[in-house]
């Protein structure tokens, strides 16, 4: 079998097994959808007011996607990686052509094609719901895809490190919860200490957060004058950029980390 029908073979196994767990399927994207109705319809925004979600509702876009772009994947592919390491699947997969890389590969296909539809559904809620006024960028659709590749990789590391399915589950939320509120998506870096902010370029969400922001919120059909703005918006192509690159060492890292055998 040649490696894109092996990467095939693959992708329709994995595709088959996600939607054979309807628990899983239900709450991928219920999951992102409750989410814009408790912030976006309950909360709401206040642009007059002070505290959290006083930005114009657009401001919040990236936030959102970030939900199902971060979570999801961190928990799905680091908990699939221990599924197969208590099974010993890895072991009879090292009797098989198909290589570790591939594999993961094709698990992220399956987790970009997934969490793309949950983002569409978000997206379409989310204007219905709260009504922003955002500029529906092709950047979107990148962003999105090498943002799940990014977390796959390290849903793929912390499925490799960790002892146990709820030590996945334990590790990912960990790593996630403070990703997605100190990572410029729901808190704006204003808010944050100054001795803090520095350490918001760590965080790999940052560039996703503010690409998206630059490609919706601050493009030039919504804001006057150039694309950089009071929020502290950057180029998207720059940060599609970073994100690739940290995409790749991501996989990178996850494929090595990968066991051969259990």
């Amino acid at each position: 079998m040649s490696r894109v029908g092996r990467i095939r073979a693959s992708v329709r196994a994995a595709a088959l097994s996600f939607l054979r767990r309807r628990t899983a399927v239900f709450f991928t994207f219920l999951f992102p959808l409750l989410i814009v109705l408790i912030f976006g319809a309950l909360v709401q925004t206040q642009p007059t007011g002070g505290g959290l979600f006083t930005e114009p509702t657009g401001y919040y876009v990236p936030g959102y996607l970030a939900v199902v772009v971060l979570f999801t994947p961190l928990s799905r592919v680091g908990s699939e990686v221990a599924r197969h390491r208590e099974g010993n699947r890895f072991e009879k997969l090292a009797t098989t052509p198909l290589r570790r890389w591939e594999w993961l590969l094709a698990q992220t296909i399956v987790n970009v094609l997934v969490i793309g539809l949950a983002a569409l559904l978000l997206l379409g809620l989310l204007v219905v719901v709260t009504g922003p006024e955002i500029y529906l960028s092709p950047l979107l659709v990148p962003f999105v895809a090498f943002g799940v590749a990014l977390f796959c990789g390290i849903g793929a590391l912390l499925g490799s490190l960790a002892d146990s399915q709820d030590g996945v589950i334990a590790a990912s939320n960990a790593l996630a919860l403070p990703l997605v509120f100190l990572s410029e998506t729901f808190v704006p870096p204003s808010m944050l200490p100054e001795w803090f902010r520095p350490l918001i370029d760590l965080s790999p969400l940052t560039y996703f957060s503010r690409g998206v922001r630059a490609a919706t919120f601050d493009h030039p059909s919504l804001v006057e004058g150039v694309v950089l703005d009071s929020f502290g918006g950057h180029d998207p192509l720059v940060n599609l950029g970073i994100l690739c690159a940290l995409a790749a060492l991501a996989m990178g890292l996850g494929a090595i980390a990968l066991p051969r055998t259990d």
